[in-house]
């Protein structure tokens, strides 16, 4: 009978062991290829600014990530089908550019580095990362993340017919519409205007009343259990990034949200600024799914900015140990 138990008990612990090895799987990455009228570069920006700008176009470098899902749809959307595309094609050279790769580029300055390197030093965090640049190569304007077809259909006409010279971009796109978002509630905001010596971690939520993506994150994002525990670790509060209410800043300077908004060039709504010990660490200008989301917040609550390189570092930091926990990851839920 003894021999039995131990036998049994050793067959339990083995099942177990097993059990627990079996890793997570990473669900909903997305594999696709930019359209092959996407412009063969040779990597040497000057050249190709200077082509686009034959053709009266300016250039577009389209920042991606292989399996990224942000990617996939921003393409099929705006790119390889829909009204934006053919937008894109009489009014802009698109150049890809994989923020993990090898090959060489030439800046304009005649500075040349690699894909990856180029992303690291413009701080890609979110892909799509889009930037616009001018006829001397100069950057006009650049989107970090996903953009639903509307709001990207507005950034393309904002940058070719030159309104970025005049007005920000969130003044063009109020222009285009009226007024339609009302605030949704939530039971963790509060309201506070002094933020003069605090420390903790800060998360500063900023919409407008143009806003068309704020009402879908309250009532699909900030409704999610993991969502919400997250955010109990900040000080969460919300402004109208219109408003020119006064706000005594974390070194006591005033300031208004409109300012706040504009000096971080947030240009996306719903948009995020989180500040640990009264630093501003990291910004979302895009939509989320839950598992980026939560990844960027724990970032920050956590104290990973100050363990890890940057955002990109701590996400594959945090995704691998979710993973090894035996945790599935859904890219897009």
């Amino acid at each position: 009978m003894r021999k039995f138990l131990l036998l049994f008990f050793s067959f339990l612990l083995l099942q177990f062991n097993i059990n627990a090895a079996e890793p997570g799987k990473v669900l909903g990455g997305q594999q696709y290829e930019t359209p092959t009228w996407f412009t063969d570069s040779f990597l040497d920006i000057a050249e190709d600014v200077e082509e686009a700008g034959d053709g009266d176009k300016k250039v577009l470098l389209f920042f991606h990530l292989d399996g990224c899902p942000y990617c996939d749809a921003m393409l099929k959307q705006n790119f390889k089908s829909g009204e934006n595309q053919a937008y894109i094609k009489d009014n802009f050279s698109v150049i890809a550019v994989n923020i993990k790769g090898g090959r060489e580029i030439t800046m304009p300055n005649g500075e040349a580095m690699t894909e990856k390197e180029l992303a690291q030093m413009l701080k890609v965090q979110y892909t799509p990362t889009i930037v616009f640049l001018d006829k001397q190569g100069k950057r006009i304007f650049r989107t970090n993340g996903y953009r639903n077809p509307a709001l990207f259909g507005h950034t393309l006409e904002y940058v070719a017919k030159g309104h970025s010279k005049s007005q920000s971009l969130n003044q063009f796109v109020a222009s285009k519409s009226a007024p339609s978002y009302q605030f949704e509630p939530h039971p963790l905001l509060e309201k506070v205007t002094d933020f003069s010596g605090f420390s903790d971690p800060v998360a500063m939520l900023f919409e407008d009343k143009q806003c068309v993506g704020c009402s879908d994150i309250h009532k699909k994002l900030f409704n999610r259990e993991e969502v919400s525990e997250e955010l109990e670790k900040f000080l969460f509060v919300r402004f109208d990034a219109d408003s020119e209410e006064e706000i005594i800043f974390f070194d006591g300077t005033k300031t208004t949200p409109k300012k706040i908004a504009q000096q971080n060039n947030l240009s996306y709504r719903p948009g995020f600024l989180l500040f640990d010990e009264g630093k501003k660490i990291i910004e979302i200008d895009n939509r989320l799914y839950s598992f980026h989301f939560n990844a960027v917040l724990s970032f920050v609550s956590g104290g990973n900015h100050k363990t890890h390189d940057d955002f990109n570092a701590y996400r594959n930091a945090y995704q691998a140990k979710l993973l090894e926990q035996g945790i599935d990851v859904n890219m897009v839920d």
